[in-house]
């Protein structure tokens, strides 16, 4: 294994674990912008407001989208685990 092998690996290791936390950091993130909307416009100022609704939202994306996660997760250790042997070398 060279050092081009390794860099790649690392590379395609940083965009897998971004593709599959995308849906849920973007829905809270989405979330977040509309609530801080929400509060701006009513002058509500309560925590508690902000957080729960993420959490919430948080969870049913990761509910909805976890067959699509564990497939990009997949398809990147697989041919590893394939490739093992030259991984050790």
């Amino acid at each position: 294994m060279t050092i081009d092998d390794v860099v790649f690996l690392g590379r395609d290791a940083m965009l897998v674990t971004l593709l599959a936390s995308a849906p849920m950091l973007l829905s809270g993130m989405i979330v977040g912008l509309i609530i801080s909307i929400f509060q701006s416009v009513t002058q509500i100022q309560e925590i508690t407001l902000t957080f729960v609704p993420k959490i919430l939202v948080v969870m049913v994306t990761f509910v909805l989208f976890l067959p699509w996660m564990v497939s990009v997760i997949l398809n990147f250790v697989e041919p590893m685990f394939g490739e093992f042997h030259m991984l050790v070398r």
